[in-house]
């Protein structure tokens, strides 16, 4: 081979292998513009089978640094319910979550820094209006009484209703007694603990420390600020500080209180953070095809090998919520005209920011970048029939006599992750006659919230110690 055909050699040899290189990378790198959507009704109300016995866990001793617990969402709770019913009082509690959740974003703008934080107030972003999606069953005390207590990424305050009762809502189980307990002790006035309440109180007649939490709806929680024993399975967890409501006017129905899951210095996680490694996760099922049961875990096994993580954002303002630093949207393939990292900066000032949270159930976008959404995906959607709007959904379709359909693909860009929704996510049935909308919604408020119908089927991994939270879809398995 004479030097001129090497040269010609090599040149279509290289022409080649960066043809095929371009083929390769290119079937990688093109994101997917559209999936299918299997058409499914409303859930029929979800049933307990949730013995005492499955829930002390199996024979095997268990591993003392994880924690893996079932969840169920709060429908289940609810007797004698159609699902039409069901998700209209769904929609109802997430009006009132959402209002309350940007109230007290808004309310931390403005309101001095205090050493206590404001952990007290934050308490009312999981319990206005009664509102909170998903519980587990765990034990109170010691011996342990197991109970329902709804889990809230949104608030930090872990309390439940306790004898005796000024006036106690109506719950599932019978009231805990913290008399019946060798492990409750109450705590001192002067204790750490109870300055760190927005409102601490102190009883003349125990010297202890007592909390109180008021709503705007005029709902409030009062009682004993306290130690107790938690249980989750045969897995004791010890001297978390706890309030014990002796007064608790119109909050939840059914659940005895509430775990909170949030980022601030009362809440479980961070109480136990040494015990778990600062880490937990929850996957929650859909609802539509539930395969495996929603569950919760702490510890190292929380966090997924396929977790895609992205810091979480620091509020300085207000420490309670998990602020995210979303980069922008795509609808089919494209990214939306019009939605930019700008729309959902957190300022200096503590407003604007994107949370995730589990008790709010539809995802809410700022004004401007949901117009931006719902447009792109009208669009990828024009093959669709279109009907009419229903409550806070503004784009819904016609699916009636079809078993699937294809729709464009909507991905959240995170810093650092990726996330693409199952169709499953974002196109849901309002009703049992075919109509199916569009799961987002716009707020005036410059807090976005991701909601818990985006979430179903990710693991989401929250590792406190790494400041940051993962994505692992398929992660229920």
């Amino acid at each position: 081979m004479n030097m001129e055909e090497k040269v010609k050699y090599h040149f279509f040899s290289s022409l080649l292998t960066f043809f095929m290189c371009f083929c390769v990378c290119a079937a990688y790198t093109e994101p997917l513009k559209s999936q299918t959507l299997i058409l499914r009704n409303l859930p029929n109300p979800p049933t307990l089978s949730w013995p005492e016995s499955t829930t002390l866990g199996s024979d095997s001793e268990p591993d003392p640094d994880t924690i893996s617990v079932n969840v169920h969402h709060i429908d289940a709770l609810s007797l004698n319910k159609t699902p039409s019913q069901l998700f209209h009082f769904r929609l109802q509690r997430d009006a009132a979550r959402v209002k309350s959740l940007s109230s007290l974003a808004a309310l931390n703008q403005t309101r001095p820094t205090t050493s206590g934080s404001g952990f007290s107030s934050s308490v009312i972003s999981g319990l206005a209006q009664g509102s909170g999606e998903y519980f587990t069953r765990l034990g109170v005390g010691t011996p342990p009484k197991y109970v329902y207590m709804v889990l809230d990424t949104g608030s930090d305050v872990v309390w439940l209703q306790c004898k005796p009762c000024a006036k106690c809502y109506s719950q599932t189980d019978e009231i805990f007694d913290p008399s019946k307990s060798s492990s409750f002790a109450g705590i001192s006035c002067s204790s750490p603990l109870c300055r760190s309440l927005d409102s601490p109180g102190c009883s003349r007649k125990s010297s202890n420390c007592q909390y109180q939490v008021s709503y705007g709806d005029g709902s409030f929680t009062f009682g004993d600020f306290s130690m107790e024993t938690l249980t989750f399975r045969r897995a004791q967890v010890p001297r978390v500080a706890l309030g014990c409501g002796h007064d608790n006017e119109g909050l939840f129905v059914g659940a005895a209180g509430l775990l909170g899951l949030g980022r601030g210095g009362l809440s479980f996680p961070t109480q136990a953070g040494t015990r778990f490694n600062n880490k937990f996760s929850y996957c929650l099922t859909d609802r539509t095809a539930p395969a495996k049961p929603s569950s919760i875990v702490f510890g190292d096994s929380a966090v997924s090998r396929t977790a895609r993580f992205t810091p979480i954002i620091n509020n300085p303002k207000l420490d309670t919520f998990y602020y995210l630093e979303l980069l922008g949207i795509s609808v089919g393939g494209a990214p939306v005209r019009g939605i930019s990292a700008s729309l959902f900066r957190l300022d200096s000032t503590g407003n604007g920011g994107v949370i995730i949270d589990s008790g709010t159930s539809v995802t809410r976008l700022t004004r401007p970048a949901y117009v931006a959404l719902r447009d792109a995906f009208r669009v990828g959607a024009s093959h669709l029939k279109r009907a009419p709007e229903f409550s806070l959904f503004d784009t819904c379709y016609d699916l009636s006599g079809i078993s699937e359909v294809k729709v464009p693909t909507v991905v959240m860009h995170f810093r650092g992750a990726d996330v693409s929704f199952p169709a499953a996510n974002y196109l849901i049935p309002v009703d049992n006659s075919g109509r199916f909308c569009f799961a987002f919604a716009g707020t005036m408020s410059g807090l976005s919230i991701i909601g818990n119908i985006q979430q179903q089927g990710f693991r989401v991994v929250f590792d406190l110690a790494g400041s940051r939270v993962g994505f692992a879809p398929r992660g229920c398995a």
